[in-house]
């Protein structure tokens, strides 16, 4: 299956650690050629140095997935150096966790633009090329969050349901252009995720819940590539997964 990721076009938000850098570095691996977002410039042309340096194709291109115009220019890069998309990783996320009477209002809406609005306008600007192509394959990336609701989570939660109804709204529409859509959603998985939250008894519990059970970031980038590697004919739309000892 590997030759359906060999010189595919692959653009990926959230690309300068965690999840994101993990699935650059294994496409890369494979023989595609990744296209790298994120707001700390630094560490991405860092990645992209070291992935073309081992023989890969990469660029970086600081991105801002709360502001559509960075996410167009993102996508627009792509497609103006190698001439297409085939695949859109809305990666970019954010977790504040705390009781919705801390009023951390601020931090909701930082999830709401990141986790939600930044899928959104990465949709906005593959979906066009795609559609022209008639062919392309985009990839979000909810949570186990997202088909449960945890304590102190409201808001997050919230924000990756929205993944995945918006990504099954997607599929259900882009038939026609024979374009792919998968919604992925981990558990606990060893990334900087839990490190933005400030409610200190919540970062306590969800540290101490990540150092029991987390798994590392190649997992999800195993899941990218089991979903791009299917025949065009093949559409995996949801993968969820886990540490086998995370009980939630």
């Amino acid at each position: 299956m590997q030759n359906n990721i060999k010189d595919k076009v692959v653009v990926i938000t959230g690309a300068s650690s965690g999840l994101g850098e993990a699935a650059a570095r294994l496409l890369s691996a494979q023989g595609a050629t990744v296209v790298l977002g994120a707001r700390r410039i630094e560490r991405l042309q860092k990645l992209a140095d070291e992935l073309n340096g081992g023989g890969g194709k990469a660029i970086a291109v600081e991105t801002d997935v709360t502001q559509h115009e960075h996410l167009k220019a993102l996508v627009n890069t792509a497609v103006e150096k190698y001439g297409r998309i085939d695949v859109m990783i809305n990666n970019a996320g954010l977790m504040q966790q705390s009781p919705l009477d801390c009023l951390k209002v601020e931090e909701w809406d930082n999830m709401i633009d990141i986790n939600i609005k930044g899928v959104l306008y990465g949709i906005a600007a593959a979906l066009p090329h795609m559609k022209q192509q008639k062919a392309g394959h985009i990839i979000n990336v909810s949570s186990v969050a997202g088909h449960k609701v945890m304590m102190n989570g409201a808001v997050y939660c919230a924000t990756k349901h929205a993944v995945r109804a918006l990504s099954e709204g997607l599929r259900m529409e882009v038939k026609p252009y024979h374009i792919r859509t998968t919604v992925i959603s981990p558990g606990a998985v060893d990334t900087e995720l839990p490190s933005h939250i400030t409610d200190e008894a919540s970062a306590t519990g969800i540290l101490k819940f990540y150092e029991s059970c987390a798994i590392p970031a190649d997992s999800f980038a195993r899941a990218v590539v089991y979903a791009m590697s299917q025949p065009d004919d093949v559409d995996i739309n949801e993968i969820l997964f886990r540490p086998t000892s995370q009980e939630l």
